[in-house]
């Protein structure tokens, strides 16, 4: 590939993952192409996106960007990722982009798709990191548990003030029957 065909692809990359600060890399190869287009329809349901790339591209597209942690080495001697790779991104929030694509690592309807890593926050992320992830509560379950923690005071608060004054009104209703 020519370098100016090279620079082509490579801002191509770099346009469509603008904006993108966390993202998945997976590994799709092997794949049949049935399986691909379920996979890819699958993920656009529920609005993820899924870019196949070459890592080297994919590594000079992000350079200078929050997702340029996914194609870094990390810890690692030498880059964990080779040849092609799919950059999986979208969803409210990552914890639900990594519950999905845990998901779909561990089921059984595509065998060739695997975590291969990821980024967050501009972080470095290696697959059993993501898998941790995963199990971590998504941004609508947080919420919930914050809304029942700020309602929960206030529900002590009127359950102590209710109590004794309904006590109050069944002993004066009784006392009124029992005059009557």
């Amino acid at each position: 590939m020519s370098r100016y065909v090279k620079g082509l692809v490579i801002d191509d990359i770099r346009r469509r993952l603008q904006g993108v600060e966390d993202a998945v890399v997976v590994n799709v190869v092997g794949m049949t192409a049935n399986n691909a287009v379920k996979l890819r329809k699958e993920l656009r349901e529920k609005q993820l996106g899924l870019l196949v790339v070459r890592s080297n591209l994919a590594r000079l597209a992000t350079q200078g960007t929050g997702l340029e942690g996914a194609f870094s080495a990390g810890t690692e001697s030498k880059n964990p990722y080779s040849g092609s790779t799919a950059i999986i991104w979208g969803g409210s929030d990552f914890v639900s982009l990594a519950k999905e694509v845990t998901r779909l690592a561990d089921g059984s309807d595509y065998k060739q798709f695997e975590t291969k890593g990821g980024v967050m926050d501009g972080e470095h992320l290696s697959s059993d990191r993501v898998k941790e992830i995963s199990k971590w509560p998504s941004r609508e379950e947080q919420l919930s548990m914050l809304v029942g923690q700020i309602l929960g005071p206030g529900r002590n608060l009127a359950a102590a003030l209710i109590g004794p004054g309904a006590t109050l009104a069944s002993q004066v209703k009784k006392k009124s029957e029992e005059a009557a």
